[in-house]
């Protein structure tokens, strides 16, 4: 592979021709792309790259949608609760909702589809106390006084959201507003179809056609009050596959009913923070088969005019579950994934496709996703975007990224010139990279972990979409620890558990999130049948660590199910009157070249045996404790926030809990981390701070050398 050419996809602007063939040369880009409201020139296609072409199929005929909006995508919303002043209560449907967003569909499933609801007790009110009024609200009748009303109704989407996020975030002014079309309906499939024929006719310079995503976007509701312009946004949620034709057909082809309040859930909506029903999973799996379906024709189409597919894992990705076993078949020849963070790098190197691409961030945007300035007065594009690479470098020195890029309006750039240079090095350091993995993979820990979570393997390498929205997730943070640590990482659900017990090729159990949440598991732990497997996995040797609240559920006589394991339980307010067991802290090899001081308090946190280390507490409470439980090991941690520090703890805690003793290598200051590649018998180690670093590297044959690195920096050693 050329070290300093190819590898690397860059958007190109038409009428900024000499830049963008400037950075093309400056980033060795093999490819150059288009962005949403940009075009290539002439010059640039005959430019003897190849050439990336975006493709949003169910936004590309916009008159065609305009004019039939019963053809539009649909979702349930749940009106804001209100309360009830006397025997009767109107409720306005959209209060709070961006009615640029959102129109009611008073035309198609009221009677058959819509629920309302006594919040306050939770049950439904009988179809016949409530009708639809004029200007898109609901009254309902012989309601409880001072009790709290919803409405779950069906409403029609007249913008689509990552059309409305592009508009608001480049400031569009009065440029149109892009519609979605639903693709169930028969004429939308054939418009759908041929239009892509026609498309692939009239851009014969397209070497690859980047699908983003395909049919259904990730929830995301926009609202009309400034102080809460976004209401609900969820990268996993499966809100915005319903229409009352999907609805039918899905009762129809299973035979089940699935009612708004499984999508609704009491304003939940279908957040992958929650576990999901047997029907919702029912609803995802048939999804999953529509969204095949139809993919599998527009990859064919694409293949018959020799072109490359590639599918964009953001936006529009529902129902392209790239682990949910079926993925081969669409037959995609790359997978795109957006990242900010290493677990997100991860999510795509592993999924089963030829070619595994990333698009750094910062977009080439004026601001970023928080509204700040980036290519902007007041931006810091190189300080951006090293954060982020220092996170997605440590992921791609364990698993294989074939390509990275960037994507917006490289026009934004030109006045960057720190940037350019910046870029440059990112994109040699990702070649150099990638060139050790071609010759043979990094030297990996024995120890091999799993996580459990209520969605398993579906979820694999992720949670509910980017790790800066959802900073507060313990799993998320753990997940983004382990994508640079060197273990085989695999995911399990509670099915797998009661069925076959823990896999024998799992030597570390991870349980990490908090109390009723998926990721802990919530109501998954009254199954005695789970609890049961893994107590007697890690009495025969196995290894577990628990982060947060892991194994909780109210029952019992114990909060932590697995408490007799983890050697802590939780007390949640039911217990303050029984005494507590007093500890002395010790070190241990846990918190080895690291400490416990950032650990969070987990209020009600306590020993349930002798046979516990506590190395890390907070006044009398336990924050990280190490325990036996028989033949096997286990380790609590209150907390975890990824950083250089806490990833080496955690590193320590799995090594610990599944007896693989000391790391083979490993650098001396935490700060920095080091990958071993026998076969090119090299080792890459970076510095993971924004401040320079010195660090010791230990040899096969023990030879130590002192490395010397820049903030942000890497630099390959052959000992």
């Amino acid at each position: 592979m050329n070290a300093t050419l190819g590898g690397f996809t860059l958007p190109g602007e038409a009428g900024h021709d000499a830049f963008t063939l400037a950075m093309a040369r400056k980033w060795g880009a093999d490819v150059i792309r288009d962005s949403d409201g940009t075009s290539l020139s002439d010059e640039i296609l005959n430019s003897g790259h190849g050439v990336y072409s975006t493709l949003c199929l169910v936004r590309e005929d916009n008159d065609w949608a305009k004019n039939n909006p019963a053809r539009l995508q649909q979702n349930f919303l749940m009106s804001a609760p209100v309360t009830a002043p006397g025997a009767e209560v109107v409720i306005d449907l959209l209060a709070g909702f961006s009615p640029d967003q959102f129109v009611v569909n008073d035309w198609d499933g009221v009677r058959e589809f819509w629920q309302v609801f006594d919040r306050t007790t939770g049950v439904e009110v009988p179809s016949d106390d409530w009708d639809m009024v004029d200007g898109g609200r609901v009254v309902v009748r012989g309601v409880t006084p001072w009790h709290r009303y919803t409405v779950n109704f069906l409403v029609t989407r007249i913008w689509e959201e990552i059309s409305m996020y592009n508009h608001v975030t480049n400031d569009w002014g009065d440029r149109e507003h892009l519609r979605a079309v639903e693709p169930r309906y028969p004429e939308v499939q054939e418009r759908l179809l041929q239009a892509l024929e026609d498309w692939c006719v009239a851009h014969p310079h397209t070497t690859v056609v980047r699908f983003t995503s395909l049919f259904y976007n990730f929830a995301w509701f926009w609202g009309d009050n400034p102080r809460l312009p976004h209401i609900y946004g969820d990268w996993g949620s499966y809100d915005f596959t319903v229409s009352p034709l999907a609805l039918r057909q899905f009762a129809a082809t299973t035979g089940l009913r699935i009612t708004s309040e499984d999508f609704v859930n009491a304003g939940r909506y279908t957040s992958t923070h929650n576990q999901p029903s047997r029907v919702y999973r029912a609803w995802m799996s048939f999804v999953g088969d529509f969204v095949l379906e139809l993919g599998r024709k527009c990859v064919e189409v694409v293949h018959r005019y020799g072109k490359g597919a590639f599918v964009f894992y953001d936006d529009s990705w529902i129902g392209l579950e790239p682990y949910s076993g079926r993925f081969t078949e669409f037959g995609f020849d790359g997978l795109i994934k957006a990242v900010f963070s290493g677990y997100e790098a991860r999510l795509c190197a592993g999924a089963d496709v030829p070619t595994h691409e990333l698009r750094l961030h910062p977009y080439l945007f004026p601001v970023d996703l928080q509204g700040r300035p980036t290519f902007s007065p007041g931006g810091d594009p190189v300080k951006d975007a090293s954060r982020y690479w220092v996170n997605v470098r440590r992921a791609l020195l364990r698993a294989k990224i074939d390509r990275i890029g960037l994507g917006g309006y490289l026009s934004l750039v030109e006045p960057f010139a720190d940037f350019q240079d910046y870029i440059g090095q990112v994109a040699d350091e990702h070649r150099l990279i990638r060139s050790l993995h071609a010759a043979g993979g990094p030297q990996m820990a024995p120890t091999r972990v799993a996580i459990l979570t209520a969605w398993g393997a579906l979820r694999t390498w992720t949670c509910s979409g980017h790790m800066h929205e959802h900073p507060e997730l313990i799993l998320t943070q753990v997940l983004e620890s382990l994508s640079g640590l060197p273990f085989e990482v695999t995911f399990l659900d509670f099915d797998q558990i009661e069925t076959h017990g823990v896999p024998d090729d799992v030597d570390v159990l991870v349980n990490a999130g908090l109390a009723g949440s998926a990721w802990s598991g919530g109501d998954n732990w009254r199954r005695s049948e789970v609890v049961t497997a893994i107590t007697a996995w890690v009495a025969a040797g196995g290894g577990l660590v628990g982060v947060g609240q892991p194994s909780a559920t109210d029952r019992s006589t114990q909060y932590f199910q697995l408490a007799a394991v983890l050697g802590v339980d939780q007390d949640i307010g039911d217990r303050e009157c029984l005494n507590r067991r007093s500890f002395a802290l010790v070190d241990h090899p846990v918190i080895d070249g690291v400490d416990g001081a950032d650990l969070p308090l987990q209020r009600g946190v306590f020993l349930t045996c002798d046979d516990s280390d506590v190395f890390a507490a907070i006044g009398g409470t336990p924050v990280g404790v190490a325990s036996r439980f028989a033949e096997g090991r286990s380790v609590y941690l209150s907390g975890h926030t990824h950083g250089p520090a806490a990833a080496r703890r955690l590193d320590n805690a799995i090594r610990w809990a599944g007896r693989a003793g000391p790391a083979d290598h490993r650098t001396s200051n935490p700060l920095t981390e080091v990958a071993y590649y026998p076969a090119s018998r090299t080792f890459l180690v970076v510095n993971d701070s924004q401040e320079e670093q010195v660090t010791e590297v230990r040899a096969p044959d023990g030879v130590v050398a002192s490395v010397r690195l820049p903030a942000g920096g890497m630099t390959a050693l052959k000992l």
